[in-house]
């Protein structure tokens, strides 16, 4: 089975990786720290807590929510297909283009999915209002939905949608019974995180899920730790209940603990990523192609020149050959493979790519005819 997301550096020799969005800046000192303690402790030879409960509780402070309204995984991945076999639902709707586990896990359990097209000439940006009435119109014919996904920013655009928007059709799946699943974790990364989470709304909706996930943000990829936040304790209870109950590992735990402290990395993290991401949309859009405007740690852009026919377009292989691994957005529904995503480093790797492109593109040009003198 071929690879569907980005960080396949294991079956290819690659040398630049920006098909993973992951913080440039690393892991946070102090978990590195608290990983190397945990073989001092033997926290590695020991159960891990199956409830989480002390992580649990220092998330909830962290978002200033009930600790019961909180469950960990091995990744937010862990919970959303644990979401799925929880809730058994018999119709979903997911956005398009949007990450992809979304529909795997509810094809998982026999789930019929629907797409809510993300329109090319509105830029990808959600109409809230038109997903509420879709979601209206399925219950009024008979074919409501069980549950929503909704990708806040989106993946692969770095689109963010306003809590206010949000709340919206959180209210219109809360009226009809539909579970709206917002998955918040590339959120961190936007210059304010406040003005896009319904995190703080939770109480009001007991149909909704919030997933996040330390992945991204603490470059935590390799540990696993996500967690989702919801005010319905049943809907908590059946997602423990269809779950293996050792999901989170003792270091993921302590290194969890740990992240959670690093305010000052956080704030460092969104001005380093902020000034980088603008600077890297200049210059890809001064190579030609057209960029979206991602307010997230990566950037989605079209090359004019690809025709999308390809199953991996032009670019994507031509970089590969130059060892630089990016994201062909080819296999996300309602794209084609001239679209692409590439995360957001630090200056020095951003510039070689760009210069690396450049090469590509200067490759391209037709050889002008070389005329004999006379």
């Amino acid at each position: 089975m071929e690879y569907q997301h980005g960080g396949d550096i294991y079956s290819q020799d690659i040398q630049m990786d920006y098909s993973a969005n992951i913080n440039p800046l690393g892991m946070p000192e102090a978990v590195r720290q608290a990983l190397r303690d945990c073989l001092d402790r033997e926290v590695c030879s020991l159960y891990p807590d199956s409830r989480c409960k002390k992580l649990r509780q220092a998330l909830g402070r962290h978002h200033g929510v009930e600790d019961k309204w909180i469950i960990c995984g091995n990744g937010a991945a862990d919970l959303i297909f644990g979401l799925a076999s929880a809730l058994r639902p018999v119709r979903g709707l997911v956005t398009a283009p949007a990450f992809s586990e979304y529909e795997q896990a509810l094809r998982s359990v026999g789930c019929r999915t629907d797409y809510y097209y993300l329109r090319e000439d509105a830029g990808f940006a959600l109409d809230a209002a038109g997903m509420c009435s879709r979601v209206q119109e399925a219950a009024e014919r008979g074919e409501p939905y069980d549950v929503v996904f909704l990708c806040n920013p989106n993946n692969p655009t770095g689109l963010p949608v306003k809590k206010e928007e949000v709340e919206q059709l959180a209210g219109t799946c809360e009226r009809l019974g539909v579970y709206l699943a917002v998955d918040e974790c590339f959120c961190d990364f936007l210059d304010d995180s406040k003005a896009y989470s319904v995190i703080p709304v939770l109480a009001r909706f007991k149909h909704l899920f919030v997933l996040k996930a330390f992945t991204k943000l603490y470059a935590m990829a390799g540990l696993r730790l996500g967690y989702g936040l919801c005010s319905d304790s049943a809907l908590l209870e059946r997602l423990q209940e269809v779950r293996q109950p050792w999901s989170v590992s003792g270091p993921a735990q302590c290194a969890g603990l740990a992240a959670l402290g690093e305010t000052d990395f956080v704030e460092h993290t969104r001005a380093v990523i902020k000034g980088e991401r603008e600077r890297l949309s200049g210059a890809l859009q001064n190579l030609g192609f057209q960029v979206y405007p991602s307010r997230a740690n990566y950037l989605f852009f079209r090359d004019r020149e690809e025709d999308g026919i390809l199953e991996k377009g032009r670019l994507y292989r031509e970089l590969l050959r130059r060892r630089i691994l990016i994201r062909s957005c080819a296999n996300y529904p309602g794209l084609d493979s001239s679209f692409y995503r590439i995360c957001v480093k630090l200056r020095q790797d951003n510039e070689q790519l760009i210069r690396e492109m450049a090469r590509v593109l200067e490759r391209r040009k037709p050889c002008p005819n070389i005329q004999s003198q006379s």
